[in-house]
């Protein structure tokens, strides 16, 4: 006779697994929308609006007239300059700087842990960034951006 007796669900056990079963469900798609929205904000999955020039996070070797690295985020580098890129600061200031029109002291020393400056060596560019006081430079910016002008 035990073994005739079954057990049964009752109404409150099949409420339990469909409200278990609804939790994972919810908890899969609140992963899946976070992993599409960590793609879009980090720009790989961006599209970038008509007439704006499409911004690259890497320097490569064809780099070409027009293009655009580094940061899109025009508010926090708001300091350009716009010169020919030359390896080299002063007094450990600078890994690079920037050579203008005018002379030595128009010279622009430039450091910048978001684009690797040596692949644009000779390059004519204009630079976006932060300017920085400095001990020996008459300018140091961190860039964080760089357009190729030539």
């Amino acid at each position: 006779m035990e073994d005739a007796m079954e057990e049964v669900q009752t109404p409150a056990d099949t409420k339990t697994s469909f409200s278990q079963k609804n939790l994972l469900i919810a908890a899969a798609a609140i992963v899946l929308l976070g992993i599409g929205t960590g793609y879009l904000v980090s720009g790989k999955g961006a599209v970038s609006p008509a007439g704006q020039k499409k911004i690259l996070q890497e320097v490569k070797d064809g780099a070409q007239k027009g293009q655009v690295y580094g940061s899109s985020d025009e508010k926090s580098f708001k300091d350009s300059a716009e010169g020919t890129l030359e390896k080299g600061g002063v007094d450990g200031e600078g890994s690079h700087k920037l050579i203008r029109e005018g002379g030595e002291s128009q010279t622009v020393y430039l450091t910048s842990s978001t684009i690797n400056l040596d692949q644009l060596i000779s390059r004519k560019v204009k630079v976006w960034g932060q300017t920085y006081k400095a001990q020996k430079a008459g300018w140091l910016m961190d860039v964080g951006r760089v357009e190729i002008i030539e």
